[in-house]
């Protein structure tokens, strides 16, 4: 069967056995994943009045259906149960999501514009950038904000965390900024992790995959591809086995042919990935991996915080972004995942739980300097290798000791640095203790939710596996629209920087 292009259908599981006619569609471009990059670029060939067919390895989840736990989020969100860990020194997850939308599900819907200095950064170190590439990227993320109702988070739902947050910093002397974000009349419910139930997060999947289907794109969701078809150097198509999204099982197989193209936008762990299983061959593919790596430190407050009320989060500062390589910001997680972060058990861990409604967690990210490389595992998967330098984890230390003077200018009695061979809870007076804190990543409780590289952008053919303009190398109608593309960490949220690429990449596409 093969389906006319234009139907603005969405294709869920087909069920099937390995011997059945696989299930075959047609579009003039096949978009792989759903994310920020991959939904965008959709949406503006389908805008131009290209035929599109996304394809996304997740399945489609309405706000109403989210779940409500961090047990169910894992199973029914995210990439592998969030099971997906850098290897190195120590082993960091990765936070990826799985399902129509990507990550812009379950983010806490950050919205920051590309720093001037990256594009003088990418100029340097890339041979491309500069002031032209920076004025078309604003002028793409002016529209993007438009687009998705980014406003900073009002005061009504900002919640005591973020209060907090703002009181310290002021007391400390930090340049903060209003936290926007993409969200439509925050509610303040905390629960953006887990994907807005409220419907007021405007992710992906609620903007601009509709607005696509309604311009005659086809979906299939809960269709992981597996490799992409060349006609000789062409890319003509991908191909691929339908999975359930619960029980994982198998499916139907499936084929879509790409008149014009394929557009790779499936994340910084599989767009390599599913390169180097299609035969794509470089020598920098899965190379240059980087991120920004992060940790929360605790406050212990006299008086109730609630951090489950309000914004997930509402406050950053990047004032060190340059000088010390840190991003601080707010960020509330539910109770299991709190229980996750304390040390102890049985009574010594119900004892310390009990403290929940006077904790706030902030955090803080650090732009490392540290490069990882992704290889093709077993089945085809995708192993990410990264180790972070002595310097990153000076960088760690640091940002504890900025965020743990944060909450005692907030008024926090004790904080909990979660540091292995630091004890558990810290008082005012014993600042000097994180001093003692090693350079070496297995001490620290840590993850990865912003990753760049594998595929990177640039204009040496032998460092750069696609030229500036997202095309892949050595090959015809192949391109790359996501975080693997980017060269370089940003010291910000990436969303706004991938929207802003994948759409002055895919109008330049139309431009021919």
């Amino acid at each position: 069967m093969v389906m006319p292009p234009n139907n603005g259908t969405h294709i869920g599981f087909k069920a099937g056995r390995v011997w059945d006619p696989e299930f075959c569609a047609e579009a003039d471009w096949v978009v792989v994943g759903t994310g920020a990059g991959g939904a965008v670029a959709a949406l503006e060939l389908a805008r131009g009045g290209e035929s599109v067919c996304m394809v996304e390895a997740g399945p489609w989840r309405e706000p109403r259906d989210y779940p409500r736990s961090s047990y169910a989020t894992m199973r029914d969100n995210m990439d592998g149960w969030g099971a997906t860990i850098a290897m190195g020194r120590a082993m960091w997850p990765i936070v990826q999501a799985s399902l129509v939308g990507g990550t812009t599900v379950v983010n806490s819907a950050i919205v920051v514009r590309t720093p001037g200095d990256i594009f003088d950064e990418w100029k340097r170190d890339h041979g491309f950038g500069g002031r032209a590439l920076a004025d078309d990227y604003w002028s793409a993320q002016d529209v993007i904000e438009r687009e998705l109702s980014v406003t900073a988070t009002p005061q009504a739902t900002m919640g005591r965390t973020n209060e907090l947050a703002y009181k310290a910093g002021h007391a400390l002397g930090m340049h903060d900024h209003d936290m926007h974000r993409n969200i439509d009349d925050c509610l303040g419910s905390g629960n953006c992790m887990q994907g807005c139930t409220n419907d007021r997060k405007r992710s992906a999947n609620v903007t601009y995959i509709p607005e696509a289907l309604a311009m005659g794109a086809t979906l299939m969701s809960s269709a992981p591809v597996f490799q992409v078809r060349f006609e000789r150097k062409r890319a003509a198509g991908v191909i691929g086995r339908f999975v359930h999204p619960r029980t994982r099982q198998k499916g139907r197989r499936f084929s879509v042919r790409a008149r014009k193209g394929v557009i790779v936008a499936a994340s910084a762990t599989h767009s390599p990935a599913l390169l180097m299983r299609s035969g794509v061959r470089h020598r920098a593919m899965g190379r240059y991996f980087r991120a920004h790596p992060g940790s929360g430190i605790f406050g212990i407050y006299d008086d109730p915080v609630d951090m489950n009320k309000g914004a997930t989060q509402g406050w950053a500062s990047t004032q060190f972004r340059t000088t010390k390589g840190l991003k601080l910001e707010t960020l509330s997680i539910p109770l299991e995942l709190v229980a996750s972060r304390l040390s102890g058990a049985g009574h010594t861990l119900k004892r310390r739980l009990g403290a929940y409604r006077n904790l706030a967690m902030w955090v803080l990210a650090v732009r490392a300097e540290a490069t990882g490389r992704v290889v093709r595992g077993p089945g085809g998967k995708p192993i990410v290798f990264y180790s972070a330098t002595k310097s990153d984890m000076v960088r760690f230390r640091e940002g504890a000791k900025l965020v743990a003077q944060m909450h005692f200018a907030a008024g926090a009695k004790a904080i909990v640095p979660g540091v292995y061979g630091i004890p558990y809870s810290l008082g005012p007076d014993e600042l000097h203790k994180l001093d003692d804190i090693p350079p070496d990543p297995r001490v620290w409780t840590a993850i990865m939710s912003h990753i760049f590289g594998g595929c990177v952008m640039g204009t040496d053919p032998k460092r750069s596996v696609c030229t500036p303009d997202g095309a892949v190398r050595g090959y015809k109608q192949l391109y790359v629209m996501d975080a693997s593309a980017i060269p370089s960490t940003l010291g910000v949220n990436p969303q706004h920087t991938i929207m802003a690429m994948a759409r002055v990449q895919s109008r330049r596409i139309l431009a021919g």
